[in-house]
């Protein structure tokens, strides 16, 4: 293909152009919408992280209240026994 005149060569070009600039802006819409794709996803797995950290906190201070409720009921019924 040999294009006859010079309008015509810059009418492709033209045409080339366009349709590089469309095909460039919607490449960097995509790469816009993964990357905060990705950041979403990063902020929703520290969220839980901390979440998990709370509750286990929230947890193990429960079972340490049982517990030592639990011992001072023993010591206290071994004490009234005793005297």
């Amino acid at each position: 293909f040999e294009p006859s005149t010079k309008s015509e060569i810059l009418n492709d070009l033209g045409e080339y152009l366009l349709s590089s600039e469309i095909y460039e802006a919607w490449m960097d819409g995509a790469a816009a919408e993964q990357s905060s794709r990705m950041t979403a996803m990063e902020n929703a797995s520290k969220n839980a992280g901390e979440m998990i950290e709370s509750l286990t906190l929230q947890y193990n201070r429960a079972r340490q209240a049982r517990i030592t409720t639990e011992l001072i009921e023993i010591i206290s019924g071994a004490s009234a026994l005793e005297g």
